[in-house]
């Protein structure tokens, strides 16, 4: 931090991130070094064959270029673990040290040339060792510079370029946006860097067709990126740092946090449902909410059985009793929807595979159970889904008798406004309640689905003043605060645990930034240094007081200075930087803000964070606040909190009421880590 500059280009790589693979290649080559000099050593004296003279001139000048290469690599590992993230001065010699060992790659590559020609023309008549030696030589080096050339790719930054170095004035002007130069190029290079993030997005999703509205998303989607990174200069190793520190600071103050009492009631409503009742409705709600992922959950829940129990009706013709359901040609999702609901396909009104951005899947089906026509909205589950997530800008959504601002998420409030034509235009819904007129209408979800059921219960609300909703995982930026306010009497969100989904919303990344910063510049470690603790701590873990991270004597006015390099073209006053000395100093955004829907229901784990495979776990649920949720919690469970069939298991535990083994054998292959 800040990237490291050579060759005339700035690169996606600091110079402290040079000790783990500067390292394994000095393993790597040490070995080969060795192994080259013992053969030598051995047949030194016998190189008796047609091409013995070429040989034995081949191995000392490979030992040798060897020896250059070891020595370099042992400079550029030392050099590179010296300093600290925020303070390079020790490792100014790394861009030096990095033209010497690109320079040495040219002897390497002349002679791996050299050692084929050998190989395919003087080594008959030579002992297997030898031209095997050689062999094995040719293919290391041919396989070391392979991976260099693809390492150098990865770390290309396309918006590197130095160019000519401004004046220092002009410099400054730049930094306060006080010239029309400065606001010039600073405009300049916020164009090229979302040009830049458009093209990874077309290049990430090549097999999608590049039609107007991908274009469209792809552009919206590069603007919020690139907004997002541009007062940085963070490389991908700083991130990582940050994050391990940050979730061992994140540890300690949950250990000294008192615990909070477990309300057994919603504290929105005066006269609320027993949390019991809330529960069980949810666990049947997340059955709908799981099935309608379709065949590839199936299979993954049941990965001994479900293969064999869908291939009848995937690999059989159709009967003409699926005629019955309308929607898209179904294959085996409706067979796996069928058993993970026990429903009959008599029971289905419509279902929905078509999947098009800002289109996700759906069914509607008779709950006769419950006495509901319930409304399964898919989550996640391809790119155009990503793309649908992805589209997180704000669009008005206005609705009749919600009093205050009405915005929601674009991607899911136009994935609500698809589906809400289909029920209500082509007459789905009509033709459920003409079969049950008496029964009520409930909507569920699970992630990009939860949020987009949630902002379809908003739309129906006026005409299905009954309707329910049960949002399982929903994204946290996804409606403003009228919105959220006015979902409070209808929709429930129910969060597991640590999952990210939930709290991901812009300024709550603006936020998470804001403290990786200010964790990387508080700490006086070395780089690989964290990254070896973190990943200690995160496997095996440990007591976060055994790793400090503050500095001693650090004055906190310089917490307040730009970490960014004088070359970055993005540099400027940076709310992020201003907002480093004080933990509750706020983070300003363009962004407005979006929160979570409805009343909030969350499961949590009750008792030690860390447990032994086999250790028994029970959960406890309770209604919880949006405050809860307005940060980032770094977890390693932070994502498989967010897995369907983790969120079903969990619900299932707490109504069942007894505990369930967390050992991987038993569950899923998501439950590599303990909840």
């Amino acid at each position: 931090m800040p990237g490291m500059v050579a060759f005339g280009r700035r690169w996606g790589i600091a110079s402290d991130d040079l000790v783990f693979p500067g390292a394994f290649e000095l393993f790597v080559r040490v070995i080969w070094w060795v192994g080259t000099l013992v053969l030598y050593t051995i047949h030194k004296d016998s190189f008796a064959c047609p091409g013995g003279g070429v040989l034995h001139s081949y191995l000392v000048v490979l030992l040798v270029v060897l020896a250059l290469i070891i020595l370099s690599l042992c400079a550029i590992v030392y050099v590179s673990a010296q300093g600290t993230i925020t303070n390079p001065g020790r490792r100014r010699s790394i861009p030096a040290l990095v033209y010497l060992r690109a320079l040495l790659y040219l002897p390497e590559l002349v002679w791996a040339c050299l050692g084929v020609i050998w190989v395919s023309g003087d080594s008959q008549g030579c002992e297997p060792a030898e031209v095997g030696a050689v062999i094995a030589a040719v293919v290391a080096s041919w396989i070391l510079l392979l991976s260099t050339a693809i390492g150098v790719l990865f770390v290309f930054d396309p918006l590197g370029s130095t160019g000519p170095k401004p004046a220092r004035e002009e410099l400054l002007g730049v930094r306060d946006l006080e010239s029309s130069e400065g606001s010039q190029l600073l405009s300049t290079a916020r164009s090229l860097a979302v040009r830049v993030w458009e093209s990874r997005l077309r290049l990430l999703c090549c097999c999608l067709p590049q039609d107007e509205s991908h274009r469209a998303a792809f552009s919206s989607i590069a603007q919020l990126v690139s907004g997002f990174f541009s007062d940085t200069d963070l490389v991908a190793s700083d991130i990582a740092a940050g994050l391990a520190l940050l979730h061992q600071e994140q540890d300690k103050m949950e250990h000294c946090r008192d615990p909070e009492d477990v309300l057994s009631h919603s504290p929105s409503s005066p006269i609320a449902e027993d949390l019991e009742a809330e529960l069980e409705k949810a666990v049947h709600c997340m059955q709908f909410a799981a099935a309608a992922y379709g065949w590839p959950m199936y299979v993954y829940s049941n990965p001994m059985t479900g293969a064999c129990s869908l291939s009848r009706d995937c690999c059989g013709s159709q009967t003409a009793e699926y005629d019955i359901v309308g929607g898209d040609n179904l294959g085996c999702h409706f067979s796996s929807i069928l058993l993970s609901t026990g429903l009959q396909y008599r029971d289905f009104i419509h279902v929905s595979f078509h999947n098009q951005i800002y289109e996700i899947p759906f069914f509607v089906a008779l709950d006769h159970k419950r006495e509901a026509v319930l409304v399964a909205i898919r989550g996640t589950l391809s790119l155009r889904d990503v793309l649908t997530d992805l589209s997180a800008e704000c669009e008005d959504l206005p609705i009749e008798g919600v009093s205050g601002t009405c915005y929601a998420h674009k991607g899911m409030s136009q994935a609500a406004g698809y589906i809400y034509k289909k029920l209500v235009n082509d007459g789905i819904l009509n033709q459920a309640f003409s079969i049950a007129p008496e029964y009520k209408l409930v909507i569920t979800g699970h992630s990009l689905g939860g949020g987009t059921a949630s902002l379809l219960a908003i739309l129906l609300r006026s005409s299905f003043p009954s309707v329910q909703c049960f949002s399982f995982s929903p994204p946290g930026g996804l409606m403003s605060k009228a919105l959220a306010d006015f979902s409070k009497q209808f929709v429930v969100s129910v969060v597991l645990g640590k999952d990210l989904v939930p709290r991901l919303s812009y300024p709550n990344m603006e936020d998470l930034k804001r403290r990786i910063l200010k964790m990387v510049s508080n700490c006086n470690k070395p780089k690989y240094h964290i990254l070896l603790q973190g990943c200690w701590y995160e496997l095996i873990g440990g007591v976060p007081d055994d790793f400090p991270t503050e500095m001693d004597n650090r004055r906190e006015e310089e917490l307040s200075q730009p970490l960014l390099g004088e070359e970055s073209l993005m540099v400027r006053r940076s709310s992020s930087y201003q907002s480093l000395a004080s933990e509750d100093s706020p983070v300003h955004t363009a962004q407005l803000p979006l929160y979570l829907p409805g009343r909030i229901l969350h499961l949590t784990e009750d008792g030690p964070s860390r447990r032994s495979c086999f250790s028994q776990v029970r959960y406890r649920a309770e209604w919880s606040t949006e405050a809860a949720f307005r940060s980032i919690l770094i977890s390693p469970r932070m994502m498989s909190d967010h897995m369907p069939d983790r969120v079903l298991q969990a619900l299932q535990s707490l109504t069942r009421d007894r505990p369930f083994s967390l050992c991987p054998s038993s569950l899923s292959n998501s439950h590599l880590n303990v909840i």
